[in-house]
């Protein structure tokens, strides 16, 4: 017969806690510190006032939402697709820099880090993590700021022609200054970005609409199909049609 561990301090420690929520509670004290947990469906479950202040919500009003009803759907859409990688890998993603807008509309960055939630079972129930503004976290924001523009309008111009010279004059530098200063900070280049964010919005049109996909690809950027079809498959594995089938709710219904 096998003896089991032994459960450490630790283990032991938190089997005896009655009420888990203090832990969660002491986020609510924390000021410029934003906790949310979401479910597989990437819907709030739980989140700190500060987050929910910070959306210009109160009380319960941010749970069952996502981040579509708060952002727009450029930066919502990679959010979620990073809360996926958490979840489908299985492993934490540690101090992320994001771009993210608050009531007001004002962007600033943010240092994420994100944690997938094992349920008791072994099976992933979500993920769960904490931002803290960039200018918090240990270093000067001023180097990131720089990229505000270009990040921002990616984001809002993704189906349209971008020219690497055009961001550069929106953000007062050189092209290869801010060629260099995006794969310092970002770890790729500016063309990389934006074929990032014209993938991502893609894969929430194949999973949220019936749209053919000749149109999502005009319409994220691709100048065809097939140069969409190649793209989406090195980033994925699978042709768009195969992506449909099987990630859209809608596919599966019908």
């Amino acid at each position: 017969m096998v003896t089991p561990p032994k459960p450490t301090l630790t283990e032991e420690f938190f089997a005896r806690v009655k009420e888990p929520q203090v832990f969660t509670d002491l986020f609510e004290v924390l000021p410029e510190v934003y906790l949310f947990v979401k479910d597989r469906e990437h819907r709030f479950v739980k989140v700190n006032r500060s987050l929910s202040r910070m959306h210009g919500c109160e009380g319960d009003g941010m749970l069952g939402r996502t981040d579509f009803d708060f952002h727009p759907p450029a930066m919502a859409a990679q959010y979620v697709e990073e809360d996926r990688r958490v979840m489908e890998g299985r492993k934490p993603m540690i101090n992320q820099v994001w771009l993210v807008r608050g009531r007001d509309g004002t962007p600033r960055w943010y240092v994420t880090s994100k944690f997938p939630v094992i349920g008791r079972k072994g099976a992933v129930m979500g993920v769960a993590g904490v931002m803290l503004p960039y200018d918090q976290a240990g270093s000067a924001p001023g180097e990131y700021q720089r990229l505000t523009r270009a990040c921002e309008y990616v984001l809002a111009h993704y189906g349209e022609p971008i020219a690497v010279a055009d961001l550069a004059t929106r953000t007062h530098l050189s092209p290869s200054q801010l060629q260099r200063e995006f794969r310092r900070l970002f770890g790729m280049s500016v063309g990389d970005y934006l074929l990032r964010v014209r993938l991502i919005m893609a894969r929430r049109r194949l999973e949220a609409t019936l749209d053919p996909v000749g149109q999502i690809a005009l319409d994220c950027g691709f100048y065809d199909q097939s140069h969409f079809t190649r793209a989406f498959r090195a980033e994925t594995g699978l042709r768009p049609l195969e992506y449909r089938l099987r990630f859209s709710p809608r596919e599966r219904v019908s």
